[in-house]
């Protein structure tokens, strides 16, 4: 088994060197230039203990909305520049938290993903959230590379 790789190596990955530039893209007033790469995506990480004190029912928060809703944009980002076809996010969520989210290429659903319990997206650690955006790159792929055609319809 290989060695751990470190937070700042991880921090390097593509997946997650996108995620920090769409975070630091919504920064229109540098309120957050001197964050740390670390301390911007900071929110995404949760403990177990953290996740269980989240409660379960109720209205996610919108800072949680819109962290999820960066998370895929920089899926939908990377799966842009490796295929060549554009990609467009779409989410459809009830207010308590449940609903869906696909990434669309063309006509074809080159990510779908159900939504459920919101309020406790995150991840154990950096290297977690890098593993779960490059799981979530490579099914688009995958599925633009089977159905080509329909990825690409109207794209022309």
């Amino acid at each position: 088994m290989g060695e751990a790789l470190s937070d700042e190596e991880v921090l390097a990955s593509p997946f997650l060197t996108v995620l920090i530039q769409q975070w630091r893209a919504q920064d229109l007033y540098g309120s957050w230039d001197k964050l740390s790469d670390a301390e911007l995506l900071s929110p995404y990480v949760l403990s177990a203990e953290q996740r269980r004190e989240l409660p379960i029912l109720g209205d996610p928060d919108p800072e949680t909305l819109w962290r999820l809703e960066l998370f895929y944009n920089a899926v939908g980002i990377l799966i842009e520049k490796a295929s060549g076809v554009m990609i467009s996010p779409m989410i459809k969520m009830h207010h308590e938290g449940f609903g869906r989210l696909v990434l669309l290429a063309g006509r074809l659903v080159a990510v779908n993903k159900p939504l459920r319990e919101v309020h406790r997206f995150g991840f154990p650690c950096f290297a977690k959230l890098d593993e779960a955006g490059c799981r979530y790159v490579e099914e688009g792929l995958s599925m633009i590379q089977r159905f080509n055609d329909a990825a690409r319809y109207g794209q022309d």
